[in-house]
């Protein structure tokens, strides 16, 4: 064994933590988030990318062996370890409590139950459990979706999908609609105003410039009879962990209560387990559990306590 460590480059070093969390991935995320996660943040609009050089690797004769790294906030801090290199541990959690972004009482160490030496090691800096919380996950052996699409509605196809329109079925998704219409590429940008041209430029850049694992043809898109886009589920396919990495899901609110969402991810269940998936993303919310989802991801987030 011959540890080196250095910190990360964003443009040399994204495909060796992809293979990292490749390689450290369990169901249910027991050692830590999967690969989409990291990627998925590290090419997103909302992500804060400027301290991305704080991240940093652990290697064993070069080939890497642990990560810590930030999502969103850039206070969560999250960590990856090979089994065998637990050793690290205190190490690694030394660097994140010293060097991490976040100030005395904001910075939170994000841990899954499996990630039993990184937590033993944050309890001797004196961090402790703060909240926790459980998303869901569906396991393609206990559960079988099979949600048609309502009437009145069609699966736009990958090779015909507009980045603009899918940029608006975002905004109005999310539930931003009470800043004003949609402007799509047109009128001028306002600067630090809010400004919907570029708080959904992101989608749209994203789908002409992909990040380098995407697979945006396993996206589900929704439209009604007019073709506007009402649904859509973004989905990153691992074949190597044989997990559908589902995220983001929305649908235009005036659409909700129809049964989209449900088809769409419907429409993923059918296309990923033809293709060998086990489990696939969702999230917190009761849906998921009431369409079926019966697993967990379970979420601990500990702080520095007395700060």
């Amino acid at each position: 064994m011959k540890i080196t460590t250095r910190n990360f480059q964003i443009l040399s070093d994204n495909e060796m933590v992809w293979q990292l969390l490749i390689q450290n991935y369990t169901p249910c995320f027991t050692r830590g988030m999967p690969a989409p996660f990291f990627e998925y943040a590290l090419t997103s609009s909302w992500f804060d990318a400027s301290l991305s050089y704080l991240n940093r690797l652990w290697l064993d004769e070069g080939e890497p062996v642990g990560f810590v790294y930030y999502e969103s906030p850039a206070t969560n801090i999250f960590f990856a370890l090979l089994p065998g290199y637990e050793c690290l541990a205190g190490e690694m959690i030394a660097y994140a409590d010293r060097y991490m972004p976040g100030k005395p009482g904001e910075k939170e160490l994000v841990f899954f139950p499996g990630q039993t030496a990184l937590m033993e090691a944050a309890k001797k800096l004196g961090y402790t459990l703060a909240y926790e919380y459980n998303d869901m996950l569906l396991d393609f052996a206990k559960t079988n979706l099979k949600r048609p699409l309502p009437e009145g509605y069609h699966f736009v196809e990958p090779e015909e999908v507009d980045p603009v329109r899918l940029g608006e079925c975002t905004w109005k998704g999310f539930g931003h609609e009470d800043k004003g219409p949609f402007q799509g590429w047109d009128g001028e940008d306002p600067g630090t105003e809010w400004n919907p041209v570029k708080a959904y430029r992101g989608i749209i850049s994203c789908m002409l410039a992909p990040p380098p694992h995407s697979t945006y043809e396993y996206d589900v898109i929704i439209a009604d009879e007019t073709g506007e886009y009402v649904c859509y589920s973004g989905m990153c396919w691992v074949p190597e962990n044989k997990l559908a990495y589902m995220e983001p899901l929305c649908t235009v609110p005036k659409h909700r209560g129809k049964g989209l969402a449900e088809a769409a991810l419907t429409r993923h269940y059918q296309r990923l387990g033809a293709l060998g998936a086990q489990f696939m993303t969702g999230g917190g919310d009761p849906f998921y559990r009431k369409i079926g989802y019966t697993e967990t991801i379970h979420w601990m987030h500990w702080k520095k306590s007395g700060v």
